[in-house]
């Protein structure tokens, strides 16, 4: 127990800090570019880390759907066998980069003035990173947690995860076995408020996807005529209801939590979430630049994005369509389609192009309490609040299997370091530091989970 004791308290060792910068490197530089439809390869990703697992004594597995759409898995095994599993995944796939915008080549993988550049530098091949060089450093000292830890480094993520969690949900569910929490990407980061306060939020539920496509059908004719059922005016219409419109407030637990806990960090009262007249944008304002964290989860949302009619100015068309991004919060998805049936009318059809679940995970676990404590550890200024996300991870895939997934991606950023919008921007990047922050703080975490 001593023993097992002094390890938990120890810091990682200078081996796991480098690795960690040059793993993040050299993943960046494996072009894993997914621009949709299929249109990727991460095999080669997979592969680097099968063989990084695989020194540090583990049994990866190369898993595929589609040729080249490469999954990994790996299982540590723990010292408790009653104890239940525990998933750490991240996403080998990123988002496109146009090289011409950006100040370094996208997939350079420099390491220039204490900043690892390039595209997945913090969605996500740095916690890809991170897991890779715990669990090295593991292998080299003898330690094993108290819980089994599946390691998953998925396809497909930036897309449908149809070559990705979706597969690995659905066609090797026994590989996660036991598995009943999760954690990945897009918590536990440093947010500056900009008045000298920082937290450290970290993601206890995401909003479900609801990806729509609208088809309005009308009458095809010439321009230059009268047409009462044009397809591009009832299109028009149906997009312009559905960007103007204002949803309602709807408070899940995890965003009370959230409001709450920030509330008490700034010293504003507790909010009475049930009172008659209760103004949650009045406690946004109150919050000031910290409410950017909880704004886009009190409400559902539908932003149209895409429109297609037409083949020839003076052609009215039969069809036209639209794409939305509709986000819709725990249990109101009912809720969310009857809006959309509402605002689309009569005259325009819509289908789900892609959709999947809303998520929630409890802020109160055992789990939870772990992540705080481990932050807190490396980071005793900051303030640990709970926050759900406006997008959404492949948590949702996995909690098919029953599995309650976390966002929990450390790392510790200076101020002015907009990480938010570095998320599938241009000159995306991260510190050294916070690579160093985020593998001493996932390590404290794993080793008393």
């Amino acid at each position: 127990m001593a023993e097992q004791q002094t390890l938990i308290a120890a810091d990682v060792d200078q081996q796991a800090l480098d690795e960690v910068v040059t793993f993040t490197s050299e993943l960046i530089r494996i072009d894993t570019t997914n621009r949709g439809g299929g249109d990727c390869e991460e095999r080669p990703a997979a592969e680097y880390a099968a063989a990084k697992l695989a020194e540090a004594g583990l049994r990866p597995t190369i898993l595929e759907r589609t040729p080249g759409r490469g999954n990994v898995v790996a299982r540590i095994e723990g010292t408790d066998p009653t104890a239940d599993a525990l998933l750490v995944h991240g996403h080998l796939d990123v988002v496109p980069a146009e090289a011409a915008d950006w100040s370094v080549h996208p997939f350079s993988g420099e390491i220039r003035d204490g900043v690892v550049w390039g595209r997945g530098a913090v969605d996500m091949k740095n916690m890809d990173a991170m897991i890779l060089a715990t669990v090295r450093q593991w292998a080299r000292v003898g330690f094993r947690p108290r819980r089994d830890i599946v390691i998953a480094f998925t396809a497909d993520e930036e897309a449908s995860a149809e070559d990705g969690s979706d597969f690995l949900a659905a066609q090797h569910a026994d590989l996660f076995e036991g598995c009943t929490e999760g954690i990945s990407e897009s918590g536990a980061f440093t947010f500056h408020d900009g008045r000298g306060t920082q937290l450290y939020p970290i993601a206890a539920g995401e909003r479900g996807t609801g990806w729509l496509k609208l088809t309005a059908r009308g009458k095809a004719g010439h321009g230059s005529k009268v047409n009462r059922a044009n397809a591009v005016s009832r299109l028009a219409s149906a997009v312009a209801r559905i960007g103007d419109h204002q949803w309602p407030l709807r408070l899940t637990p995890t965003v009370r939590a959230a409001l709450a806990e920030m509330a008490a960090v700034y010293g504003i009262p507790a909010p009475d979430f049930d009172a008659p007249g209760f103004d949650v944008d009045a406690l946004l304002t109150a919050l000031g630049p910290a409410a950017d964290l909880v704004a886009p989860t009190v409400r559902n949302s539908s932003n149209p994005t895409m429109l297609s009619a037409g083949y020839k100015i003076n052609v009215i068309p039969g069809e036209a369509t639209a794409h939305v991004d509709g986000r819709y919060l725990p249990g109101t998805e009912d809720e969310f389609r009857a809006t959309l049936d509402t605002l689309t009318g009569p005259d325009v059809d819509w289908e789900y192009y892609h959709r999947e679940v809303a998520l929630q995970a409890p802020v109160d676990s055992p789990t939870y309490r772990t992540m705080r404590a481990a932050v807190e550890a490396f980071a005793p200024e900051g303030h640990v609040v709970p926050y759900c996300m406006s997008g959404g991870t492949d948590a949702k895939q996995f909690s098919r299997l029953g599995i309650t997934g976390y966002g929990f991606a450390p790392l510790k950023l200076p101020e002015g370091f907009d990480y938010q919008a570095l998320f599938h921007g241009v000159d995306e990047r991260v510190p050294v530091e916070a690579l160093h922050f985020g593998v001493r703080v996932l390590d404290r975490f794993l080793r008393t989970a």
